[in-house]
C-alpha cells in the first residue's frame, strides 16, 4: 500500500504535468528555458581547454549579431548554432551595411549596448573598424583550415567566397542580347537607350556601403568603369540599397538588368523563378568575402568566439554552402556553392578581394568625397 507521502507526491507530480500540458507554448521565459538546457560540449577535435570558453559563453548566455546578411537567409546558421549551444540566446539584427557601420561606431562611442560580432559584405567598412581599433584579436582553432589571405591580424575573418554578377529578366531580354562583359553592357545601353531607360538597377553607392565598395573595386580594376557609370546615368538607372531590392525589381518586370548584384542571392532566386538569369562577367568577376569581426569590448566575448569558430568550421561552412548558398570559403567543403567549384567555373576572370589594409584606401575622407563626386558627375553626364 502507498503511504500518504508517496500518494501526495504522486498527486503533485500529476498536477504539475496537467498544468504544463495546458500552459501556452510561450509561458516560460527564454531565460528559464536556457537555464534548463543541457551544457554544451566543445566541437570534436578542439583543444580540451576549449570547454572553458564554452562554459564562460554559457554563463554570458547571450550573443548579439549585427549583419547585412538577410535574416531569413542566415536562419539555418543561427538555428544550428543554437542546437550546439542551447544555453546561449542569439539576437540577430539584419541591417543595411552603412547603417551597421555607423550604428556600431556610435553605440560604442556612447557606451550603450551594441553588437558582440559584426558580419558584413562591405569589406572596406569592416577593415576600417579593425584599423580604427574596434575589433577583438582572437586565435581561432579553425585558422589553419582557411586561406591565409582571409585572416587579417586575427581580427578580421573572411567567411564566404561570393561572386558579383549581372542579373537579368529572361522574359524581357533575349538570350543573344545578354551582356557577357562590361563593354557589352555599355554597348547595349548605348544602342537602345530608350528601351533601357529606367530599366536597369544597381547600388546607390552614396547610401550603401557594399555598393560603394563594389564600385571602388570596379574603378581599381578597370578605368573603363567610368564609361559604364556614364551609360548607367544616361539610362536613368534605378539606384537601390540592397541586392534584394534589385531582385524584386527584376522579378516584377520593373527592370531588365541588374548590375553588381550578389551572385549568391541571385542564384537562389533563379532556382525558384525561371524568369531570372545571371552571368559571371567574363572580363572580370569580383569575388568578395563577408568579413566577421568581434567587438573588442563585447558584452559577451566568449559567445562571440564561439560564433566565429562555428562560422569558420567545416560544419558551419557546409551550411553556408548547401543551405544558405553564400559560397563556402573552405577547400574541404563539397557542393556547387564553394570556393573550389567557383574557381573552376570562373578561371582567369576571377578577381578575389584580399582582406587587409588596402581595403580602406577609398574610405579616406578626401578619397571618398572625390570618388562620390566623380560618380555623381558620371551619372549626370558631366565631364
Amino acid at each position: 500500500m502507498l503511504n500518504a507521502r508517496t500518494t501526495t507526491t504522486a498527486i503533485l507530480i500529476a498536477f504539475g504535468a496537467a498544468i504544463a500540458a495546458v500552459m501556452p507554448a510561450g509561458a516560460q521565459s527564454s531565460e528559464e528555458l536556457l537555464t534548463y538546457a543541457r551544457p554544451a560540449e566543445p566541437p570534436p577535435g578542439y583543444p580540451a581547454a576549449y570547454v572553458n570558453t564554452v562554459r564562460a559563453a554559457e554563463n554570458e548566455g547571450r550573443l548579439v549579431i549585427y549583419s547585412n546578411t538577410d535574416a531569413k537567409l542566415a536562419q539555418p546558421l543561427v538555428d544550428d548554432f543554437r542546437s550546439m549551444y542551447p544555453r546561449i540566446d542569439v539576437s540577430y539584427e539584419d541591417i543595411n551595411s552603412t547603417e551597421l557601420y555607423h550604428r556600431f561606431v556610435a553605440e560604442t562611442q556612447l557606451r550603450s549596448g551594441t553588437a558582440d560580432v559584426l558580419w558584413s559584405s562591405a569589406m572596406d567598412q569592416q577593415a576600417a573598424l579593425v584599423s580604427d581599433g574596434y575589433a577583438m584579436a582572437y586565435d581561432s582553432p579553425e585558422d589553419d583550415k582557411l586561406p591565409s589571405w582571409s585572416n587579417w591580424k586575427h581580427q578580421a575573418f573572411g567567411t564566404t567566397y561570393e561572386p558579383v554578377v549581372f542579373a537579368y529578366n529572361k522574359d524581357l531580354l533575349p538570350k543573344d542580347k545578354v551582356p557577357k562583359t562590361r563593354a557589352d553592357l555599355v554597348r547595349l545601353l548605348s544602342e537602345e537607350p530608350e528601351r533601357f531607360k529606367g530599366k536597369v538597377s544597381s547600388y546607390n553607392i552614396e547610401k550603401s556601403g557594399l555598393g560603394f565598395f563594389l564600385a571602388a573595386q570596379d574603378a581599381a580594376i578597370s578605368p573603363d568603369f567610368w564609361n559604364l557609370a556614364k551609360a548607367l546615368g544616361r539610362t536613368e538607372t534605378q539606384l537601390e540599397l540592397t541586392t534584394g531590392a534589385m531582385a524584386r525589381d527584376l522579378v516584377g518586370g520593373r527592370t531588365i538588368i541588374g548590375y553588381n548584384v550578389l551572385g549568391a542571392y541571385v542564384a537562389k532566386l533563379a532556382r525558384e523563378n525561371p524568369s531570372i538569369g545571371y552571368v559571371y562577367p567574363s572580363d572580370y568577376t569580383i569575388v568578395l568575402s563577408r568579413i566577421l569581426i568581434a567587438n573588442k569590448n563585447a558584452a559577451h566575448p566568449n559567445a562571440a568566439k564561439l560564433w566565429i569558430d562555428y562560422i569558420l568550421s567545416k560544419r558551419g561552412q557546409t551550411i553556408i554552402a548547401n543551405k544558405v548558398n553564400l559560397f563556402s570559403i573552405r577547400e574541404d567543403v563539397e557542393g556547387e556553392a564553394t570556393a573550389a567549384h567557383l574557381k573552376q567555373t570562373l578561371g582567369a576572370s576571377e578577381r578575389p578581394v584580399s582582406i587587409g589594409p588596402a581595403l580602406i584606401g577609398y574610405l579616406n575622407n578626401q578619397n571618398y568625397r572625390d570618388f562620390i563626386l566623380q560618380w555623381q558627375k558620371a551619372l549626370a553626364g558631366k565631364p
